[in-house]
C-alpha cells in the first residue's frame, strides 16, 4: 500500500488557501451556521451485500404506499427532466426541508462549499455516486455540484433510500436512481442507468460497499480509461480494492477513506456508540440495564457498541480473533469469550466483523428464547439468515423490519432488519458525524481529480494526514473549541511544521 509522505515533488499533498486551518484568533467566517440555504443546486462481486441495509425510520413514505414500480412509472421534474428514477417526485418538497435541516448539523461541508466554490475544484469532474442515499448524502452532492462537479447516483443499498429526499435531489436536477425496497434486479438496473448513458461518461468514483466498481469492472472495463481515481469508504469496499490491487487488477488510483482517522474514530466508533442504542430501542422498546448481550468484533464499530452498552448497565461479552483488539476488550473490563461459550444465556447477539458466518445455524437453534439478533456491520454476511428460510420454521413480520423466526418447539428469536445493517435500517445516525465522512470523502476526490499525473499510481492509498487534520478542523467551532498554535521555537524543537500535519503516518490515535 503507498503512502503519502509529504515530501516535496510530484508525491507531495499541496495545500490550497482555502485548505488552511485556522486557529482561534483568526477569522472564523464558518463558525456561522447559514440561516437560509438555496432550493437549488448549484449546479461487489455481485455477492448477497448488494442486498445490505442502510435506510431510516425517518422517511415519509413507506414502500407499501404504491406498490407500481418506479420503472414503470414516466416522471418529470418540473424543468421537464426525466432522466432519474425515484419513487415519487411530488415529495421533493418533503426532502427538500429535510436537507435543509441535515445542513445545519453539517458545519464542514457548508464551510467547504463557501470557501472552495469560487476556485470550482471539481469544474469538469463527472462523478458516479454508489451510496446511502440520506439527507446528508444529498448535502454532500449539492457540495459537489457547488464546487463544479456533475454527479449521477444510485443508492448502495435496497434499503437505503429516503425517498423524499432521492425526489428532492431529482427535482433539483440531479439524476438519481433510487427508492427504497429495491429488488437485487432493480438495484443492479439503478446502478447501470448512472453509468451507461449516452453522451456522459464518469472520471471520477465515488463507493461504499465495491458494488458500482465491480460492475464497471465487469460491464465496462474501458470506461477505466478517462476515470481518475475512486474514492472507497467502507471495510467491505476496501477489502476489495486491496483484492484487486493485489492481483494486479486495479486500473485507477483509488483513496481508502476508511481507513482514515475522521471516519474510524468518528463515523465507525462515535456515531455506532449512540445508534446502536437508538435502533435496538426503536425495534425492540426494550431495557438494557441487566441484559446479557455478546458483541462479535472488537474493532472500532465493537469498541463503540460495547461503551454504549456497557454504560447502560448492560452485562458485556466480546469475541475476537485479534489478539490486540481481544487484549483492548479485556482492559476495557469486557470478558472475552468465545460465542459457543455464552450464545445459550445471552440476551443479545451483536456482530460488527466484516466477516460472513459469524452467527450460524448452529448458534441460532442454541439460542435462548426472545434472543434478539441483529449486525451493526456493512455486510449482511455475518448472520446465516439464509439457513432460517426452511420449512420447518415460520416467519413472523412483528413491525418494520423486525422478524420473529419461530420454531416447532415455539421458541423464537427477534431478527432485527433480516441480518443488515442495523442502525440505518431501524433509526438514524447523528448527521453531525456524516458531516465528518462527508467532508473527507469530498476532499478526497478533490485531490485525486487535481492531483498532477504521476503522484498516485494504480494502488490503494490512505488520505492524506493534513487532510484528515483539516476535516478536524473544520468541526471544532461547532463546540467553540480553541486550538493551540505552537510557538516557532516549539515547533522547531517537535520538528513540525507549525500549521501542521501534527502526527506521523504511523501514529495511532
Amino acid at each position: 500500500m503507498e503512502n503519502w509522505d509529504g515530501k516535496e515533488g510530484t508525491s507531495a499533498f499541496h495545500v490550497p488557501e482555502w485548505m488552511q486551518i485556522q486557529f482561534a484568533d483568526q477569522k472564523q467566517e464558518f463558525n456561522k451556521r447559514p440561516t437560509k440555504i438555496g432550493r437549488r443546486s448549484l449546479s461487489r462481486s455481485i455477492s448477497q451485500s448488494s442486498t445490505d441495509s442502510y435506510s431510516s425510520a425517518a422517511s415519509y413514505t413507506d414502500s407499501s404506499d404504491d406498490e407500481t414500480s418506479p420503472r414503470d412509472k414516466q416522471q418529470k421534474n418540473s424543468k421537464g427532466s426525466s432522466d432519474f428514477c425515484v419513487k415519487n417526485i411530488k415529495q421533493a418538497e418533503f426532502g427538500r426541508r429535510e436537507i435543509e435541516i441535515a445542513e445545519q448539523e453539517m458545519p464542514a461541508l457548508m464551510a467547504l462549499r463557501k470557501r472552495a466554490q469560487g476556485e470550482k475544484p471539481l469544474a469538469g469532474a463527472k462523478i458516479v455516486g454508489c451510496t446511502h442515499i440520506t439527507a446528508q448524502t444529498a448535502v454532500l452532492m449539492e457540495t459537489l455540484g457547488a464546487l463544479g462537479a456533475q454527479c449521477r447516483w444510485a443508492a448502495c443499498n435496497i434499503y437505503s433510500t429516503l425517498n423524499e429526499v432521492a425526489a428532492a435531489l431529482a427535482e433539483s436536477g440531479f439524476p438519481v436512481f433510487a427508492w427504497k425496497g429495491e429488488s437485487e434486479d432493480d438495484f443492479w438496473w439503478c446502478i447501470d442507468r448512472c453509468v451507461n448513458v449516452e453522451g456522459w461518461q464518469p472520471n471520477m468514483i465515488l463507493d461504499d460497499g465495491g458494488d458500482l466498481t465491480h460492475w464497471i469492472y465487469k460491464k465496462y472495463p474501458n470506461m477505466f480509461k478517462k476515470i481518475k481515481g475512486i474514492v472507497e469508504e467502507s471495510v467491505t469496499g476496501v477489502h476489495r480494492l486491496y483484492q484487486l490491487s493485489k492481483a494486479g487488477k486495479l486500473c485507477v488510483p483509488a483513496m481508502n477513506v476508511n481507513d482514515s482517522v475522521t471516519k474510524q474514530k468518528f463515523d465507525n466508533l462515535y456515531c455506532c456508540r449512540e445508534s446502536i442504542l437508538d435502533g435496538l430501542k426503536r425495534t425492540t422498546d426494550m431495557m438494557f440495564g441487566g441484559k446479557q448481550v455478546v458483541v462479535c468484533g472488537y474493532g472500532e464499530v465493537g469498541k463503540g457498541c460495547c461503551a454504549a452498552l456497557k454504560a447502560m448497565g448492560s452485562i458485556v461479552y466480546v469475541t475476537e480473533i485479534d489478539p490486540i483488539c481481544a487484549l483492548q476488550a479485556c482492559m476495557d473490563g469486557f470478558r472475552l469469550v468465545k460465542l459457543n461459550e455464552v450464545i445459550r444465556q445471552v440476551d443479545i447477539v451483536i456482530t460488527c466483523t466484516g466477516n460472513k458466518n459469524v452467527v450460524t445455524r448452529e448458534h441460532l437453534d442454541r439460542m435462548k428464547n426472545s434472543c434478539i439478533v441483529c449486525n451493526m456491520g456493512h455486510s449482511n454476511t455475518e448472520i446465516d439468515v439464509a439457513s432460517l428460510r426452511t420449512p420447518e420454521l415460520t416467519w413472523e413480520r412483528v413491525r418494520s423490519q423486525v422478524d420473529h423466526v419461530i420454531w416447532p418447539d415455539g421458541k423464537r428469536i427477534v431478527l432485527l432488519a433480516e441480518g443488515r445493517l442495523l442502525n440505518l435500517s431501524c433509526s438514524t445516525v447523528p448527521t453531525f458525524v456524516l458531516s465528518i465522512t462527508a467532508t473527507t470523502q469530498a476532499l478526497a476526490l478533490i485531490e485525486l481529480y487535481n492531483a498532477p499525473e504521476g503522484r498516485y499510481k494504480q494502488d490503494v492509498y490512505l488520505l492524506p494526514k493534513k487532510m484528515d487534520e483539516y476535516v478536524a478542523s473544520l468541526h471544532l467551532p461547532t463546540f467553540d473549541a480553541h486550538l493551540t498554535e505552537l510557538t516557532d521555537e516549539q515547533a522547531k524543537y517537535l520538528g513540525l511544521n507549525k500549521n501542521g500535519p501534527f502526527k506521523p503516518n504511523y501514529y495511532r490515535y
